[in-house]
């Protein structure tokens, strides 16, 4: 059955009171099961400590229409009364198939976006109406966020609550993603809550016949079990300062590329401090984010996407999990590598994936090079946030943005023992520059020219290993260090805003001159000259095509400009003529 046979199969119910009344929706699932909310079931009176023993079911999908009792399954109930944050999931059994023969899969798909349609049973239509919404990323330890587009459109409201949430188009298209939980209207901000397949599995795990594609987080729980983790995985300042660093690169709105981290045994830092980060924000993992001791160390729910350990895999493995995650086609070879990297690099929204013991891989040269290379190559570019996690150090030929590289900083002498302080102000300003120039890289330079590639991101590392030094136990010739790096990474900086804005201004300035004495050219010579013509589409084609070729611009456009001038100068309307700039 495929995901297009789903959106118009007879899965979407209506679940009602024994006397008939609409209290919600559900997902027809096997032979007889019916997934919903929690909180229905209890409004219908048939929850645990609810007067009834069942409750109604109805298909108006079918043809002809059908309606069934249903009663709870023992052990299916999760719901805390009164608190949309934690549960509310159940699952009803059918006291006899319906005479339909057509059943739902859930999917485990990413929540960070994607147009979604839900099919709910609103008191003005019993019978069912469509809301259409977009996916908005985390909205809580277990929710997904549900945004509405149409501003005219239905909505979900109270009789949609356990309505199967279906990608709308996209590479999961009729595939039920999770299913609606809440609503919430404020004025004219409306939003809703999904729970998304990954959570549902969490509290029903005998729904995993019933479910398809690849979870969210493929990482270990002990990481690279080399016994370097004792103590925890944020032991010790460097690990906690490590964690904290590329939780900020992540959950930064205004940044995207590519991570390298150095976890392994070359380090003694290990990986498990990065394999917890990455459950912090699985879908189908305890719900602990941001409640932990330190809560700049762990992501919302659902903020990355794919998460997978290579160490032991194959490219083709890896290749694999990503096409299932992703919901891409599969294949083999090097074209289908390329293939998923294309689809990776045009996802909307960008995607965030980590991809751990890149190194400890079974061929680790044919990874970098087919996958993880391509990838970081245009992460940036593209938007995507890609973390590649090595044991020992990263190849030199592998491009990233961001290396946080654990190994201590040659110390510096220190000049009358900086303070750390100063040292940390010394970082701040570093990342301030680092964050104008990438801002400078993304509203100019990205839509029209070919600028330098932006220098690396250096105070992240610069700050874990001031997190370090500046510890009690840390070392003042390597603070020291840390203030020097901090200073003169920022000359490259500055020079890098400088070029992109020059370039800019030349192109903004070429461009002008090319429009004026086309105007003056259509006004004064007209169409019949051919030359000038050509000469024009030159000078278009330098300066119209991305990337802006400058060099070619800055000599055909002047050239064109000048045989404007000769024309006009020649004495069709002398008035008229202009001196070349």
């Amino acid at each position: 059955m495929t995901s297009h046979q789903h959106q118009e199969a007879p899965w979407r119910v209506r679940v009602d009171d024994a006397e008939g009344t609409v209290r919600g929706a559900g997902v027809l699932l096997g032979e007889r099961y019916v997934l919903t909310c929690a909180h229905v079931v209890e409004k219908a009176g048939a929850g645990p400590r609810g007067p009834l023993d069942h409750v109604r079911v109805c298909s108006t999908e079918c043809d002809p229409p059908w309606t069934a009792e249903a009663r709870l399954v023992p052990g299916t109930w999760a719901y805390t009364s009164g608190t949309f944050s934690r549960g509310d999931v159940a699952l009803l059994e059918l006291d006899a198939p319906p005479g339909c023969d057509i059943r739902a899969r859930l999917w485990k798909a990413p929540i960070s976006g994607g147009a979604v349609r839900v099919y709910g049973f609103p008191r003005v239509e019993p019978r069912g109406v469509w809301a259409d919404a977009e996916l908005a990323g985390s909205a809580g330890p277990e929710r997904g966020q549900l945004k509405k587009l149409d501003a005219i459109g239905p909505w979900i409201v109270p009789g949609y609550s356990g309505a199967g949430v279906m990608a709308k188009n996209g590479e999961f298209a009729g595939s039920v993603v999770g299913i609606a939980v809440a609503d919430h209207i404020a004025g004219d901000a409306r939003a809703a809550w999904m729970m998304p397949a990954e959570k549902i599995l969490s509290y029903l795990p005998m729904l995993e016949q019933f479910t398809d594609g690849a979870s969210t987080i493929v990482i270990p729980e002990n990481g690279n079990g080399t016994g370097v983790d004792a103590g925890g995985p944020l032991a010790g300042p460097l690990r906690l300062a490590l964690t904290r660093q590329l939780r900020r690169l992540l959950t930064d709105d205004a940044w995207a590329g590519t991570v390298v981290v150095s976890t392994g045994r070359a380090s003694g830092v290990g990986s498990s401090w990065l394999a917890r980060l990455a459950r912090t924000s699985d879908p189908g993992g305890p719900s602990r984010a941001g409640s932990g001791a330190h809560g700049d160390t762990d992501l919302a729910h659902g903020s990355i996407d794919a998460a997978y350990d290579a160490r032991g895999s194959t490219t083709r493995e890896v290749c694999r999990y990503l096409t299932q995650r992703f919901g891409l086609p599969d294949g083999d070879g090097p074209e289908a590598v390329e293939e998923l990297v294309h689809a990776l690099l045009r996802r909307k929204p960008p995607a965030c994936l980590i991809v751990d013991g890149v190194d400890r891989a079974q061929d680790p040269g044919a990874l970098v090079a087919q996958l993880c290379a391509p990838l970081a190559r245009r992460a940036q570019l593209r938007g995507l946030r890609v973390v590649l996690g090595f044991d020992g150090v990263p190849p030199a030929e592998l491009p990233y943005d961001v290396w946080l590289d654990p190994a201590p900083l040659p110390p510096a002498a220190p000049d009358g023992a900086p303070a750390a302080a100063a040292v940390e102000e010394a970082v701040a300003d570093l990342s301030r520059s680092e964050g104008e120039a990438l801002a400078a890289y993304r509203t100019v330079a990205t839509r029209f020219l070919a600028p330098p590639r932006l220098p690396r991101a250096r105070a992240p590392r610069l700050a874990v290993r001031l997190a370090v030094a500046g510890s009690p136990r840390g070392d003042a010739g390597e603070l020291a260090a840390v203030a020097e790096h901090a200073r003169d990474a920022r000359t490259p900086l500055r020079t890098y805003v400088e070029e992109v804005r020059r370039m800019e201004a030349e192109r903004q300035d070429l461009d002008a001159r090319l429009e004026l004495h086309r105007v003056y050219a259509a006004r004064n010579v007209g169409a019949e000259d051919l030359e000038l013509g050509e000469l024009y589409a030159h000078a278009a084609r330098a300066l119209k095509q991305v990337p802006v070729d400058l060099a070619a611009a800055g000599r055909r456009v002047p050239r064109y400009v000048a045989a404007v001038n000769t024309r006009i100068a020649a004495g069709r309307t002398p008035s008229d003529a202009v001196g070349e700039e």
